[in-house]
């Protein structure tokens, strides 16, 4: 059986600042109207980071407007919010932050099976000269597909 997948935000940024290691899936703590507003695409994770404290994983700086008929249910769009996750998978993760240079940075929210989930992703941060690799690398790739639909024609 296929899973149904609706994706709401994306965070391109995140691959361009960071080497995306391992990604994990979480489920995200919610409230009637945030998941409501999620439903509509209203979500922004641009400006949004992971910590892991007290042997929780949160999410602060995630932006879920507020729905608007919700009036005295909704919540404050820019609350941390809690992620689900293994004991198992957060005492790796914590293992692994600790090291230097490594972070938990938010990739993408979607829905899957009915389910909000939150894809984070252990990341290594780009160093200016890896960034400009990867834009030549684009590049290069975009004149070759250009090169290739020209003599196809």
């Amino acid at each position: 059986m296929k899973e149904a997948m609706k994706l709401i935000a994306n965070n391109k940024k995140a691959y361009h600042d960071y080497f995306v290691d391992e990604k994990y899936e979480t489920g995200l703590v919610l409230h009637g109207t945030e998941v409501k507003s999620l439903r509509l695409g209203q979500c922004s994770i641009k400006e949004a980071f992971v910590r892991i404290e007290n042997g929780e994983v949160w999410i602060y700086g995630m932006h879920i407007s507020p729905y608007e008929k919700g009036n005295i249910f909704n919540k404050d769009p820019m609350r941390p919010k809690k992620l689900l996750m293994h004991k198992s998978e957060i005492n790796k993760l914590l293992g692994r932050i600790k090291e230097k240079g490594f972070t938990l940075v938010p990739l993408q929210v979607y829905f899957k099976d009915g389910r909000a989930k939150l894809e984070i992703g252990l990341c290594r941060g780009k160093k200016l000269y890896d960034k400009r690799n990867d834009i030549a690398k684009r590049d290069m790739q975009r004149e070759a597909e250009r090169e290739f639909k020209v003599r196809n024609l």
